[in-house]
Parts: C-alpha cells; sequence; structure tokens
C-alpha cells in the first residue's frame, strides 16, 4: 500500500528530526527505565517466594518472550514505515486504517495521561511512608507538575533527568548486588505459598510492557527507522538479564516467608537499603516522566489526523524547532491532577493496563497481516516471519485474561466502540492501508473458490446489475434493487453514455459522484460507467462483459421504455440478456402512486418453473427488506371455472408452505373475464405487482408494446424473465 504522509505540521514531515534525540536517550533509556520498575522493587521478592527460582525463571523468560516477539513485529513495521509523532498509534493507523489506529490510540493516551497520576501517586505513597508528616495527594500534585514542567521545558531535558534516574537505579541494583542475607546459614529455596503459577505471572507481566515509553518518541527522534528497533529490543534484552539476576540473589539470601510477606526487602538484603528506597522513587518518577513525554505525542498525531472531535484539534500544534506538544502536554497535565484529586485509580489501573496490552496485541497484528499479505509496498529492513507476529498476538490476548478479564472486557468494549463511532465519522485519510490488501487476498481466494459453472439453488441469491443512468432520474430502480439485495449480493449500478468528448477524467468524476450518492443515500453498490455509440448496443456489451470469473450479475434491472421508435432496440437487447441467461427485471414505473405504502405485494403465477418461482423468491426478499418488512405477498392464479379452482388453491398452498416464504394463495376464477381485466380489478390497491414475462422469439417487439398497454392503469409493476440455468423451484423448496 501507499502510504502517503499526513498533511500534518511541516516537521512531521520527514523521517525524524535532524536534531532529535538518539537510540540510547530517545528510545532505550525510557524504556528501560520503565521496565525496572515498582514491580521489580515490591513485588519481585513475592513472585520469588510463591513459585521458587525455576518458576520465577520460566515467568520471567515466558513474559520477556510474549514482549520479544511484540519487539520484532515493531522493529518491522518501524523500517519499514516513515515514523512519525505517535509512535504506536502512527504504526497502526498507517497500516489498518485509521478507524483502528484511533479506536487503539485514543485510548492509548487516555491510559498513558492517567498512568502520570497513577505513578505520581505511587511515588508520593513511598515518600509518606519514609516521612509520614507529608500529605500524598499533596506530594503527588506538587511531583507531576514538576514533571509536567520538565516535559515543557523539552524532551532533552527530561531525558538528562532519566539519565539521573538510570543512576538511582543502577546504584540500588549494585548495592543488591553486594548485600548480604538476613540470617546466617542454608537457606530454604523451595516455594511455601499455594498461589497459582498463572496469578504470579499476572502480577510480574506488566514489569516487562515498559517497550511503549521509548515507540511513542517517534517523532523526537533524529532516526526513528533506526532507533526504534535497536532500542527497544536492547531494552527488552537488557531487562531480561536483570530479571533473570535477581532471583539469584533473593532466594541465597532470604526465606521464601520473608520474600513474600516483606514488599521492600530488597532494601534488608542490600549492602546500603535506602539506595533501594531511591531506585523505588526512580522507578516511580521514570515512569512518570515517559508517560508525560509520550501521552501528548500521542494526542498531537490523533489531532492532526483528525480523529479526535474539532474543539480538541488545537492540541495538535507543536512549539520551537522540535515541534513539542506543550498545549497537549498541559493539557495532559489537567487530566493526570483531576484523576489525582477525584478517581480511584485501584479500579482504573486495570484498564490501563488492558489498553496496553491492546496496543501490543495490535502491533503483532500489524506486522502478521503485513508479513502474510505480502503487498509489494511492504519492504522492512528488518523482515519478522508473520507466524512470530501472531504468536505475539495470541500471547498478549491471554496475558489480558489471565491478568484480569472484567478489565480486558471493558477495554476490548470501549476499543471496539470507539472503532464504530470512527467509522461512522467517515474520517478519510490521505495514505493507504493493509485492509485494501486483506479485502483482495479473500477476494481472490473467494473467486478461485467459485470457479464451477454451476450454481447451487440453496446458495442462489440476486446479483444485480442496475441499467439506471443517472441514479437521481431512476432512483426507483437502484431503491427496488437494494432491497432485494439486502445489502448480501453484488449489486452494480451502471450507466452507458454516449459522445465523443467523454474523457476519461470524465468518467472517472461521474463515478465518484454517483458513490458519493449512493454513500449518503445508504445503498452499498459498485458503480460502472461504460460509453458506447448507441445506449442499447453498449448496454448489451455490459451485460456481456461485466464481471470476474464466474461472478458476474445475474439479474439486469431496468426501466420500461415507452417510446415506440425505441421499442424495436430495446426488445433486441432484452433477447440479448434473455440469450446470455440473465433474469431480466423491467420495472414500469407508475410515476403518481411510486411504491404506495409498500404494505401489498401481489404476484401473479404462471407456475413453478421459469417465472413463477423466480418471482416468489423476488417477493420474498422484498418483503425481508427494511423498508418492505412486513408487507402482504399475495400469489395470485386465474383458473377458468370454478371446478378448477379447489385443485388449483390446495397445490398452490402445497407450495407455498414448502416454500415457507408466509405468502397466501388467492385463486381467480376468471369465467370468461379477460385476464388484463380480472388483473386490473385484483391488483388495483396493490403497492408493486410482479408479472412474468414470455421468452423472447420473432414476435417479442409486437408481445412487448402490447405488455406496455395493457399495463399502463397498473400500481408499479416488475415484469420478470427467468433466464439463468437454475431451477428455481428448487431455490423455494
Amino acid at each position: 500500500m501507499a502510504r502517503n504522509p499526513s498533511p500534518a505540521h511541516a516537521s512531521a514531515d520527514g523521517n525524524g528530526s535532524p536534531s532529535g534525540l538518539g537510540t540510547f536517550g530517545g528510545v532505550f533509556t525510557p524504556s528501560i527505565l520503565t521496565i525496572l520498575g515498582v514491580i521489580m522493587y515490591l513485588r519481585f521478592g513475592w513472585v520469588v517466594g510463591n513459585v521458587g527460582l525455576v518458576g520465577t525463571l520460566v515467568i520471567v523468560t515466558l513474559a520477556t518472550g510474549i514482549t520479544f516477539l511484540t519487539g520484532l513485529s515493531v522493529a518491522s513495521i518501524a523500517t519499514d514505515q516513515r515514523v512519525k509523532t505517535g509512535g504506536a498509534y502512527y504504526m497502526i493507523s498507517r497500516s489498518l486504517g485509521i478507524e483502528a489506529g484511533g479506536a487503539v490510540g485514543i485510548p492509548l493516551y487516555i491510559a498513558q495521561a492517567l498512568s502520570v497520576a497513577l505513578y505520581t501517586l505511587g511515588f508520593a505513597e513511598s515518600v509518606v511512608n519514609v516521612f509520614p508528616a507529608l500529605d500524598e495527594k499533596t506530594i503527588a500534585l506538587i511531583t507531576t507538575a514538576a514533571v509536567t514542567l520538565l516535559a515543557l521545558r523539552s524532551a532533552r531535558a527530561a531525558i538528562r533527568v532519566q539519565y539521573v534516574i538510570m543512576g538511582a537505579i543502577g546504584l540500588s541494583l549494585l548495592s543488591l548486588a553486594f548485600g548480604g542475607s538476613i540470617e546466617p546459614g542454608p537457606v530454604e529455596i523451595e516455594p511455601v505459598s499455594r498461589v497459582g503459577f498463572w496469578l504470579v505471572f499476572a502480577v510480574f507481566f506488566p514489569a516487562v510492557t515498559g517497550i511503549m515509553t521509548g515507540i511513542n518518541m517517534s517523532g523526537d527522534l533524529k532516526n526513528p527507522s533506526r532507533s526504534i528497533p535497536i532500542g527497544t529490543l536492547a531494552a527488552i534484552a537488557v531487562g531480561f538479564l536483570i530479571y533473570m539476576i535477581i532471583p539469584l540473589f533473593l532466594v541465597s539470601r532470604a526465606t521464601p516467608e520473608q520474600l513474600i510477606s516483606d514488599p521492600l526487602i530488597m532494601r534488608r538484603i542490600s549492602f546500603w537499603g535506602d539506595a533501594i528506597i531511591m531506585g523505588v522513587w526512580g522507578a516511580t518518577l521514570s515512569s512518570a516522566v515517559g508517560s508525560i513525554l509520550g501521552a501528548p505525542r500521542v494526542l498531537q498525531a490523533l489531532a492532526r489526523d483528525r480523529v479526535i472531535p474539532k474543539v480538541f484539534r488545537i492540541l495538535g500544534q507543536g512549539s520551537g524547532p522540535n515541534d513539542e506538544p506543550r498545549i497537549g502536554t498541559a493539557f495532559t497535565f489537567a487530566l493526570a491532577a483531576g484523576t489525582i484529586m477525584l478517581a480511584d485509580l485501584n479500579i482504573v489501573a486495570p484498564i490501563l493496563t488492558m489498553f496496553f496490552l491492546t496496543t501490543y496485541g495490535v502491533l503483532n497484528i500489524t506486522a502478521g497481516l503485513e508479513g502474510f499479505l505480502g503487498n509489494p509496498s511492504f519492504r522492512p529492513k528488518f523482515r519478522v516471519h508473520w507466524l512470530f507476529s501472531l504468536a505475539g498476538a495470541i500471547g498478549c490476548t491471554i496475558v489480558m485474561f489471565l491478568i484480569n478479564a472484567l478489565a480486558t472486557g471493558a477495554a476490548i468494549t470501549i476499543v471496539v466502540i470507539i472503532y464504530f463511532w470512527l467509522e461512522h465519522q467517515e474520517i478519510r485519510s490521505a495514505w493507504g492501508d493493509v485492509r485494501t490488501g486483506i479485502w483482495l487476498n479473500l477476494t481472490r481466494t473467494g473467486l478461485l473458490r467459485l470457479r464451477q459453472k454451476t450454481v447451487d439453488p440453496k446458495n442462489w441469491r440476486p446479483h444485480l446489475l442496475v441499467l439506471s443512468g443517472a441514479p437521481t432520474k431512476r432512483w426507483h430502480l437502484i431503491e427496488l434493487a437494494s432491497a432485494l439485495s439486502h445489502n448480501r449480493a453484488l449489486l452494480t449500478v451502471s450507466s452507458v453514455l454516449t459522445g465523443d468528448t467523454l474523457s476519461s477524467t470524465r468518467i472517472e468524476n461521474m463515478s465518484t459522484s454517483i458513490y458519493e450518492y449512493l454513500d449518503k443515500h445508504g445503498v452499498q453498490a459498485l458503480v460502472r460507467i461504460v460509453t458506447a455509440d448507441d445506449p442499447f448496443e453498449g448496454a448489451r456489451q455490459l451485460v456481456s462483459t461485466y464481471g470476474l470469473g464466474t461472478l458476474v450479475p445475474n439479474s439486469v434491472v431496468l426501466g420500461a421504455t415507452e417510446q415506440l421508435d425505441h421499442h424495436e432496440a430495446y426488445c433486441n437487447m432484452i433477447a440479448h440478456f434473455y440469450a446470455a441467461h440473465r433474469n431480466t427485471l423491467i420495472v414500469r414505473h407508475n410515476e403518481q402512486r411510486g411504491f404506495g405504502a409498500r404494505r401489498h405485494i401481489d404476484v401473479w403465477w404462471g407456475g413453478r418453473k421459469g417465472n413463477g418461482a423466480l418471482m416468489v423468491i423476488l417477493s420474498w426478499l422484498l418483503s425481508t427488506s427494511i423498508e418492505w418488512r412486513g408487507s402482504k405477498v399475495t400469489i395470485k392464479m386465474v383458473v377458468p371455472t370454478s371446478a378448477a379452482a379447489e385443485g388449483a388453491r390446495v397445490n398452490l398452498e402445497e407450495i407455498l408452505l414448502s416454500s415457507r416464504t408466509g405468502a397466501r394463495a388467492e385463486v381467480l376464477v376468471s369465467d370468461g373475464k379477460p385476464f388484463w381485466e380480472i388483473i386490473k380489478e385484483s391488483s388495483h390497491s396493490a403497492d408493486l405487482v410482479f408479472l412474468g414475462m414470455a421468452t423472447p422469439d420473432d414476435n417479442f417487439q409486437s408481445y412487448y408494446s402490447q405488455l406496455q398497454e395493457r399495463s399502463s392503469d397498473l400500481p408499479t409493476t416488475v415484469f420478470v424473465l427467468a433466464a439463468e440455468n437454475i431451477e428455481f423451484g428448487e431455490v423455494i423448496m
């Protein structure tokens, strides 16, 4: 697919900023600081105490494996696209479309914004534990304001502070490495708790999900396609190494009971215990800084793509030479501060985790689809087999349900609601996405599976070609065809244009206008415009050539012509349709009555074979459409005498009972009265009439002229001529 740049801010159009951040400062540092977070300090001992050394190493390997697969997917996408501001949102929207990107991007922004409050409250709680006289919410607000001011100054300043935080975390790990046992002598390393393995896994897994922090800095990177893969995978590798080493210290210096009961067990077994407190503070602050840097950049990209409501578009503005989202940062601060004052984060936190994991899963799906479809435009420098991405997506889904099934359901519901809301907004994007490739592959597969010539009666449906010309002039044809198709069959609105001055550009513009008109009226259809010297010859060529493989229109819908000088060409055209095995539906529209109240449909029965069965199918399809729902279908039959009426009624009712269409039978006795007089009397109050038409022969023109003359006083009438090689009687049984 073509990935055209969004017409956003000028600084976002290049592949990174010449003065942007490098791999270490822009991706690796924020990612590793988020990975080495509070769970490492306050919950890792509990993990080891519950499942033992081997169980812990298995959990670390499984959890990091899922993150690693996601990292591979990110590397694949990042080395194919020009990744700009927006990180994961940008990657997803440019591959799966703006609806999918927005459905993930909006919750991702909210999750990151609320994460600022979550981390600063965690920092404040740890500070109050050391200094009980302080107020927790006041400390959280002051800390949130401080990290916001840091982010407003510049991303570089925030990254420099993170270097200091990294030093504090490094010092705490060195202090742990050179520490000693709580009690002398051997330590029991077998687990004593009976907490389930997967529950412990669910508690630990968020510890390895920090890679999004670095990815969201994409707009501030000097070379995103290089920095994101290297920085992300390096952070995953270093985090894995540290998480595999720490359990060795824990099991050799404390008992399982001590590991489980004391959240700050690392402080007791470290060389300098206060270094662990510094590490806890550094972990919470680094996560808060990462979130206050990443969230506004996602918001900036959402605003520039017009995904969020118009009133918030100002949040897409950037400031300074590096296009920093200062307005978005201030907005994020207000949201975080309000959350600190009002929200219960114990309820919100699980859903936030689900939003992050949903993003990881969708990134894996994105890379997997791109790799599986093999579009020529997808040429990543870092190639990953789509099976690895699929495994990553499955792993994310499983972990989400293991952590919190209720929060998973809530997160998925929110994402789906946003997706359909964005789809309803009909936002136009300036780039292609993978969805076209998906449909092309599905279409190809379907066409190849439909290569057989014969049609199974049980799977028959009307694929309609409507010869409407300009839709505004013969809208009744499209309206009727749409009701018959139920949006479950192929419907094509076509027009034959005559003239020598019709350029391809004009035809393309006309086609676009018709599509827009159909969309406005809720009609799902294809549009086909052809040119010809003669409209009837053009229609014949269209019917003969339109379609792909065996998927061709099986029925033609057109209006009746009353101009006598057109009858010969018109009838020759109908005969051509019949010879081409296309069913023909000629609509004689009553201009005064239209389709009436859409409550009564009369079908004049001439037998189960040929036209009769097809008309029953069409009337049933019509009566089950939204516009005609609840209408009464009456199958009417004329017999010459009363003696023949009873037998005919029994046979007709048996057929209709087997058809399960709900139509009722009505048998009329002519008693010498002309057929057309009976029709006009019986169907006078109907809203639509179906009548069978004779097979074209040498006298077909004379027959058609008489048909038009005799039906002139009827309500809107559809003349049906069955020509397809199928037993329609089997379709209704």
